[in-house]
């Protein structure tokens, strides 16, 4: 059986979460209190952070690296594209939205003064050049659920949490965020922490 050690609120671990459940696999989520984070976490991942899954003798951390492992392991419901093309695409798209976007987590986690604000600015912009996608298709990939809504799916549920607000002229986006918050994958994944994120 895997082991995901997962944090309670902690976005990446979320996108774990969100792969497992959907991919509806045999696995044990081990919560991790970000604030008093066991010792052997510090043993299994150099950098002492979550998510880390254990697989065996297997042991990875980086929750795009986790994901594209569970992927790849379990084809069934299958999260990258399988052309190699359209997996270079995808690849490249998550590369964009770790840098644009999730490079920004860490500034609204902390909530600090002065970083915080430029942060929710960045992020929300980000997001409102996002939206026309949506107004043409369902999700990142097109009319498929795929590891892009995987990835962006917590910062989209953290809004409120994080003080991010988007004009109404960008409702593609919420419509979007609606249908992954819908899926059943998605709503098994949340920690009771995550959905006192949201009224």
């Amino acid at each position: 059986m895997m082991n995901l050690y997962s944090g309670t609120t902690d976005p990446f671990s979320h996108r774990c979460r969100i792969v497992l459940y959907e991919k509806g696999m045999d696995f044990q989520v081990i919560d991790v209190d970000l604030f008093s984070k066991p010792e052997d976490i510090a043993v299994i991942n150099p950098y002492n952070r979550v998510p880390v899954l254990v697989d065996r003798d297997l042991v990875l951390y980086e929750s795009n690296i986790i994901n594209e492992y569970i992927d790849e392991r379990f084809p069934h419901p299958q999260l990258m594209p399988p052309d190699p093309i359209m997996r270079a695409r995808a690849r490249q798209l998550l590369h964009s939205l770790e840098h644009e976007l999730f490079s920004h987590i860490d500034a609204l986690e902390k909530n600090q003064k002065g970083v915080v604000d430029k942060a929710r600015v960045h992020v929300r912009d980000q997001l409102i050049q996002l939206a026309p996608m949506f107004t043409k298709q369902k999700f990142m990939l097109g009319d498929e659920f795929s590891m892009l809504d995987v990835a962006i799916a917590p910062l989209l549920w953290r809004m409120e949490h994080y003080a991010i607000e988007l004009p109404k002229s960008v409702a593609a986006i919420q419509k979007y965020a609606e249908r992954i918050f819908s899926r059943q994958g998605f709503i098994d994944a949340l920690t009771p922490s995550e959905r006192a994120m949201r009224r």
